[in-house]
């Protein structure tokens, strides 16, 4: 069942991201489905940490733009937006490059909450990051322009 309350496709959404902080770092989405969000970083420079790994908060990036983006399409943004009350993640394995894939799905999407899994994986489909994104759902006059 489609739960998405906007009809928006990949493009639009990436230009969502122009001069910000998923811009900077590679952030894309890649895909959309029915339930679920999906999209790609790449594990290089600029997202490395001194060892040479993924950054932990690069991953922690990820799942915001995927689960934050997720929310918003679930509302109507002349009416409400979705703002971050909280987000953890647990990290399973290191990334030392190429692209990690994030998957965005709801647990929960309340009148006034939301909460999102976000699964990010390497390109060998290997666990790299599980995340757990909460959201406030919030008048829109409460939060800036998009």
């Amino acid at each position: 069942m489609r739960i998405w309350k906007q009809d928006i496709d990949v493009e639009q959404l990436n230009g969502w991201s122009a001069n910000t902080l998923m811009e900077a770092i590679g952030i894309r989405i890649t895909a959309i489905g029915d339930d679920w969000l999906q999209g790609t970083m790449p594990v290089d420079r600029r997202t490395h940490q001194p060892y040479g790994l993924l950054h932990g908060g690069a991953s922690v990036a990820l799942a915001e733009t995927l689960g934050s983006t997720a929310a918003m399409l679930t509302l109507d943004p002349a009416k409400e937006r979705a703002v971050g009350l909280d987000i953890n993640a647990n990290h399973i394995r290191g990334v030392l490059s190429g692209t990690v894939t994030g998957t965005a799905r709801p647990l929960h999407t309340g009148r006034s909450t939301q909460v999102w899994e976000i699964r990010i994986e390497d390109e060998a489909g290997k666990l790299v990051c599980i995340s757990r994104l909460t959201m406030a759902v919030v008048p829109a006059a409460a939060v800036g322009a998009r």
